[in-house]
């Protein structure tokens, strides 16, 4: 009989199935082989495929593209929290604790909401003429940290018609590009969008991770350390952010929407 692996897929910072960012969430007793988890990412071929491993207090947790392994992701680190609590392997009261390539990450419930604790990653201000070429517009603030190049505009409508050349994005080295605006929703502070051709993505839908660069940056332009932001791919997703020092807080919700059996190469 051949062995399985059990997966299930999530959407997550969304309330809505077929919204938000879908990632695969697979939990197995003992570690994986590196080479069959990127073949299995490779396979559900969504943004992120999350592996989980009891370890300690909490699960060593690796996170894989299509492509390759990523050192941070927000969503498939939300959906696998959302998982624990979901299949009983942790209560309600209790935070989900992650060993990480980034360190320690916790998440936390509050009601139908989860709570990401993740480090803040903020863009220092640089000068690259490759990604002028990206744009007709131009942006107002171009940064780096140690993921991704954030490009910031003056106009949401300049990030919403955002149509970069996904062939020459790909040449330019980074996990990502941010794109982001204030929002002209009122209900909403700000705007983004995330591409990351290199990692087999060339538009990921809701970036968490991404949002850990957005938070220092626009916290410090509107003077409030909470902010309400919206990730405008086709599928869309709703973020709540709260920067606290070199953290920064997520808050999303997540909706299961498979469970499947992986059946293993013999």
């Amino acid at each position: 009989m051949a062995k399985t692996i059990q997966i299930s897929q999530i959407d997550a910072f969304t309330n809505q199935a077929f919204g938000g960012n879908p990632a695969a969430v697979c939990i197995t007793d003992k570690p994986l082989p590196e080479e069959l988890m990127q073949n299995i990412a490779m396979e559900m071929n969504l943004a992120e495929t999350a592996f989980l491993v009891k370890k300690d207090e909490g699960y060593h947790l690796r996170w894989f593209t299509p492509a390759t392994e990523v050192k941070l992701c927000g969503h498939a680190t939300l959906a696998s929290a959302f998982v624990l609590w979901q299949k009983g392997l942790l209560s309600a009261e209790e935070d989900a604790l992650f060993y990480t390539l980034s360190g320690e990450l916790r998440a936390s419930k509050e009601g139908e909401y989860i709570v990401l604790d993740f480090p803040a990653t903020p863009a220092q201000e640089v000068d690259n003429p490759q990604l002028s070429q990206l744009t007709a517009a131009k942006p107002i603030f171009v940064g780096k940290n140690e993921y991704d190049y954030l490009l910031v505009f003056e106009k949401e409508k300049d990030v919403l018609e955002f149509k970069p050349d996904f062939n020459q994005m790909g040449t330019i080295e980074c996990r990502g590009i941010i794109v982001s605006a204030p929002s002209s929703d009122g209900m909403l502070d700000i705007v983004s969008r995330f591409f990351a051709p290199a990692c087999g993505i060339n538009e990921d839908p809701v970036t968490g991770s991404a949002h850990c660069t957005l938070a220092p940056y626009w916290s410090a332009v509107m003077n409030k350390n909470g902010l309400k932001a919206y990730q405008a791919s086709a599928r869309g997703g709703h973020l709540e952010l709260v920067l606290q020092g070199d953290r920064v807080k997520l808050k999303g919700q997540a909706v299961a929407i498979m469970e499947a059996s992986l059946l293993l190469p013999s």
